[in-house]
C-alpha cells in the first residue's frame, strides 16, 4: 500500500456559526451581523467564523459567542446561568456544501445558543453592524420586514425575505431554520424552555417563551397545571414579584429535571 499522502486530497477550511436564541418582547430572536467583507458584503449573516489553528471545535464555538455577545457557554450539568453571564450552547449540525462558500470549499460546524433577554448587540470581526431580528421576519414566518420594531431597533427592510431584502447571506438562512427547529422541538422532552428565564421567574413568563418558540398561544390555566406538575421540571423559589403587572405571582427556578416526563407536546397549527 502506498504511503498516506495528504497532497492527494483537497484542502478545506472549516468555520463555526452561531444560532444565538433569545426572547425580546415575547418573540424570539436571533442575532445577524452585516458582513463587512467579501463574499456577501453588506448582506446579513449568522455570526461565526474560521476555526483557529491548534482550536477544538467547542472551543471555537464559544470563542465566538464570547466575541458576539459577551456570553460565555455553561456546561449542561450546571445551574441555569445568570442574564448576561452565560448560556447554553451545543452543536447543532454540520454544513459541507460544495459550493456553500464562494472563496473555497468550507465546512461549517453549526452551533445552537439560547440565552434569557440579551441587550442590544455590538458588532466585531468582519461585521460592521449586528442586531436582533424575529425569527418569523427572516424564516418569513410572519408579516412585513420591521425587524427591531419588534426587538427595538430600526433596521426596516435590511432583515431576510418578508419585505423583498436579500435572504441571509451563504445557506445561513437553512441553518438557522435548523436551529429553530431543534429548539422548537427540545422544549417539548426537556427542559431546556429555562435556558430563556432568568434564574428566578414566573410560570407566566416560562409560558411566554413557549409561545414564543412555537409561534402559538397556550391555555395558562392548563400550562400552569403541566408545568408544576411535571415532576423535577421547576422548584418553588420562596418569593413572589409583581414585574409582570397585577397580583403577586410565585417564582420559580429550574429543577434538577432534564427530560420531562410527560414531555410538554408542541400543540398542532
Amino acid at each position: 500500500m502506498p504511503p498516506y499522502d495528504p497532497s492527494a486530497y483537497p484542502p478545506f477550511a472549516v468555520t463555526v456559526d452561531l444560532v444565538v436564541l433569545t426572547v425580546r418582547r415575547h418573540a424570539l430572536c436571533t442575532l445577524i451581523v452585516k458582513r463587512g467583507e467579501p463574499p456577501f458584503q453588506g448582506r446579513w449573516a449568522l455570526p461565526g467564523g474560521f476555526v483557529r489553528e491548534g482550536e477544538d471545535l467547542g472551543a471555537a464555538a464559544a470563542r465566538e459567542l464570547i466575541e458576539e455577545t459577551g456570553l460565555r457557554a455553561h456546561d449542561p450539568g450546571d445551574p441555569p446561568p445568570v442574564p448576561g453571564n452565560g448560556a447554553h450552547l451545543e452543536q447543532l449540525a454540520t454544513y459541507g456544501a460544495p459550493d456553500r462558500d464562494p472563496r473555497m470549499r468550507v465546512v461549517s460546524v453549526a452551533h445552537l445558543a439560547l440565552a434569557p433577554d440579551l441587550p442590544a448587540p455590538r458588532a466585531g470581526g468582519d461585521a460592521n453592524s449586528a442586531r436582533w431580528a424575529t425569527v418569523g421576519e427572516l424564516l418569513g414566518e410572519d408579516g412585513p420586514v420591521g425587524g427591531e420594531g419588534a426587538t427595538g431597533g430600526g433596521t426596516e427592510g435590511e432583515g431576510g425575505p418578508g419585505g423583498g431584502a436579500e435572504p441571509l447571506a451563504f445557506d445561513h438562512a437553512q441553518i438557522l431554520a435548523d436551529g429553530v427547529e431543534r429548539a422548537r422541538s427540545k422544549i417539548e422532552y426537556s427542559s431546556l424552555a429555562t435556558a430563556f428565564c432568568p434564574p428566578e421567574f414566573t410560570v407566566g413568563e416560562l409560558r411566554r417563551v413557549y409561545e414564543a418558540v412555537w409561534g402559538v398561544a397556550l391555555d395558562p390555566r392548563n400550562f400552569h397545571r403541566k408545568v408544576t406538575g411535571t415532576p423535577g421540571f421547576l422548584v418553588p423559589a420562596g418569593g413572589t414579584t409583581t414585574r409582570q403587572g397585577g397580583r403577586p405571582a410565585q417564582l420559580f427556578r429550574a429543577g434538577g429535571a432534564t427530560l420531562l416526563n410527560p414531555p410538554m407536546l408542541r400543540p398542532e397549527v
